[in-house]
């Protein structure tokens, strides 16, 4: 159990038929309550959804009672026509949970630029308020039905030493770039309490989970992570434990993220040590993780340490100060730079394992910071120049 293993929360999940294919396209997930708090971050695209931008609206005051995600189409830049069938859709989900509108988010996911069949949506949300349920199959359900690009689903759950529990599922395969990443997140704890508390949670989960993951450099336009607390345990945590849970929870999630990223055949930790400043370390490690001539070596298993250093100087000397000879560099346990030049032979670095280890170090401080991401390969372009969904 994910998404309805906290106490308070029931969802479920139907083939509404916005998916030509028929496969589960619509999810609803339920906060019974007693308390209804909600906290949520959005995309910071500057192209933003008609569910990003009602949601925003919607969760401004720190409240939400129910979250309603559809995958088959992302209803975005659809004009306000658009905003309309959100509105719409929020207010439906509304009637039928005895709710008001402005307490329903919405989410959607998939191809840009077409709006959704709203006969479908509609239905599919009757469907879905009618089967609402607590339990393994309805999570495992709701989970496949936010799937676009998704080989399987993602979801993930914690338990405080309170008695707190803290649950989950995400979508993203692709479109992998801050802030967020390509992602519809829904969590939900049992926790009691209030909105600051939720929010300071969240968003120092997702600084360190969600904004590290970099597929692709490209950042989504309906990107959002939610948060919600029904308060059914009737436990407080500290807000320590609390948001080490929604940490824990995320960084299952995001790690999953990456690990599905479309075509990848590789995941790869980039970190970045001894630098100024955490911001620098993150500015360096991002760069050689959007780097293309770095990531085609990597799924050709050739530990190019030139490609990374040279991705590394591509950044600001204002933004990350470093001199060329304290640079050192090492891919899975192998230092294969050092002083800014060879060091082992690179014949030495085993490439077959899954995961890929690329550590540098700027000799320029003492911060470290780091980031995951894939390597390209020959599906990642066959997936995407045939998207339609």
């Amino acid at each position: 159990m994910t998404v309805t293993r906290p106490r308070g929360f029931r969802a479920a999940a139907t083939a509404a038929g916005i998916k030509a294919t028929g496969a589960l396209d619509l999810a609803l997930v339920v906060n019974d309550g007693p308390r209804d708090t909600a906290a949520a971050v959005f995309t910071a695209n500057r192209v933003q959804a008609a569910p990003v931008l009602w949601s925003r609206q919607a969760i401004a005051d720190g409240r939400s009672r129910a979250v309603v995600l559809n995958s088959g189409g992302a209803n975005a830049c659809t004009g306000p026509e658009g905003f309309a069938d959100t509105h719409r859709t929020a207010e439906h989900t509304a009637q039928q949970l005895g709710i008001s509108a402005q307490d329903v988010l919405v989410c959607s996911t998939g191809l840009i630029g077409e709006r959704l069949p709203m006969d479908a949506v509609l239905g599919g949300i009757d469907t879905a308020a009618a089967a609402l349920a607590v339990g393994a199959e309805t999570d495992e359900a709701a989970s496949r039905a936010i799937m676009t690009t998704d080989s399987v689903p993602k979801t993930a759950s914690a338990t405080t030493s309170s008695g707190v529990v803290v649950g989950g599922m995400a979508k993203g395969a692709g479109m992998l770039a801050p802030q967020l990443a390509t992602m519809l997140v829904v969590l939900t704890t049992d926790a009691d309490i209030d909105p600051a508390t939720a929010g300071s949670a969240l968003r120092a989960a997702t600084a360190t989970t969600f904004d590290r993951v970099d597929s692709d450099a490209c950042m989504s336009t309906n990107d959002t992570v939610i948060l919600l607390a029904s308060g059914a345990s009737g436990i407080t945590p500290r807000a320590e434990e609390l948001a080490e849970a929604v940490r824990q929870v995320s960084a299952d999630l995001a790690r999953q993220l990456v690990a599905d990223a479309e075509g990848a055949a590789h995941d790869v930790h980039v970190i970045v040590r001894s630098a100024s400043t955490e911001q620098a370390a993150l500015a360096v490690a991002r760069e050689i993780a959007r780097s293309n001539l770095v990531k085609t070596a990597v799924y050709g298993n050739d530990p190019n340490w030139g490609r990374i250093v040279a991705a590394a100087g591509c950044v600001p000397e204002d933004v990350a100060p470093f001199a060329v000879e304290d640079l050192s560099v090492s891919v899975n346990g192998v230092e294969v730079c050092r002083s800014g030049g060879a060091h082992r032979d690179r014949s030495e670095v085993d490439m077959t394992p899954r995961e890929t280890l690329i550590e540098v170090d700027l000799g320029a401080g003492t911060a470290t910071g780091d980031i995951w991401t894939n390597d390209l390969t020959h599906e990642y372009v066959e997936e995407n120049s045939a998207y339609s969904s």
